[in-house]
């Protein structure tokens, strides 16, 4: 599994207490807390925040690039999921769940998955068998296409498909609040647990920041309602390769 999703699970342990946007119970997100919440881990890379500098949700949706969406010929099958980068028998679906595990499940040949629990936090729900999860690209594949994934390569495009280079981009969460989502961006859709809400802003603002993906008025316009509800969040980045 990759180091840094074991390094989250240890910083969500010591997280779980500190105030969000709407506190929720101790321990109750399975991410860690919007005043925690980043697209990336270790050193900053060119054009992120430098030297542990950290962005408030407002400050950070400022970055964003302007940018008009076109899904013209947009199809699911141009980002290929689900890959094992490592070859250690686990995809990244699996790396996921192994990852955000409330109670580990049993690992079996080929990386299958045997009990464990997770709680999900768009709708705080806990889950008591991997295959109620869905595996969420916070910005859809679809959302990033018509923000600047439609002019990548096809290798760029498996890469953010398969992001486990950041700890926000991909969340395990219940299959329903995924299908709810589907591919609408923060001015059509936001978690249903209110205690999400600002934690899902910075993470979305984040990963467009990450992957260098445009915003148009509307989404800039719903993110920045948002923020205005969230000024203890904490937005921190790093560009991907």
């Amino acid at each position: 599994m990759p180091a840094f999703r074991l390094a989250s699970i240890a910083v969500t342990l010591l997280v779980g207490s500190l105030v969000g946007c709407s506190p929720a119970p101790a321990g109750s997100d399975a991410k860690p807390s919007p005043q925690a919440s980043s697209a990336g881990s270790g050193s900053a890379a060119p054009g992120a925040p430098a030297g542990g500098n950290d962005l408030s949700l407002a400050e950070a949706i400022a970055k964003l690039p302007d940018g008009t969406e076109d899904r013209a010929g947009y199809e699911r099958d141009s980002f290929h999921l689900w890959i094992d980068a490592d070859k250690d028998s686990c995809d990244t679906r699996r790396e996921v769940l192994l990852a955000e595990a409330v109670k580990a499940p049993e690992q079996g040949a080929r990386c299958a998955l045997t009990g464990g629990e997770w709680l999900s936090y768009y709708d705080e729900v806990s889950v008591d068998a991997a295959t109620k999860l869905d595996i969420d690209h916070v910005v859809p594949l679809a959302e990033a296409w018509d923000s600047g994934a439609s002019n990548w390569d096809a290798d760029r495009r498996e890469r953010y498909a398969n992001d486990l280079g950041a700890e926000r981009s991909l969340v395990a969460v219940t299959a329903k609040t995924n299908r709810s989502k589907a591919d609408r961006d923060p001015a059509e859709w936001l978690p249903p647990a209110s205690s999400a809400q600002c934690t899902y802003g910075a993470d979305w603002v984040g990963t467009k920041l990450r992957w260098s993906l445009t915003a148009d008025n509307k989404e800039r316009a719903a993110l920045a309602k948002l923020a205005q509800d969230c000024a203890d969040t904490v937005v921190k980045y790093e560009v991907a390769p």
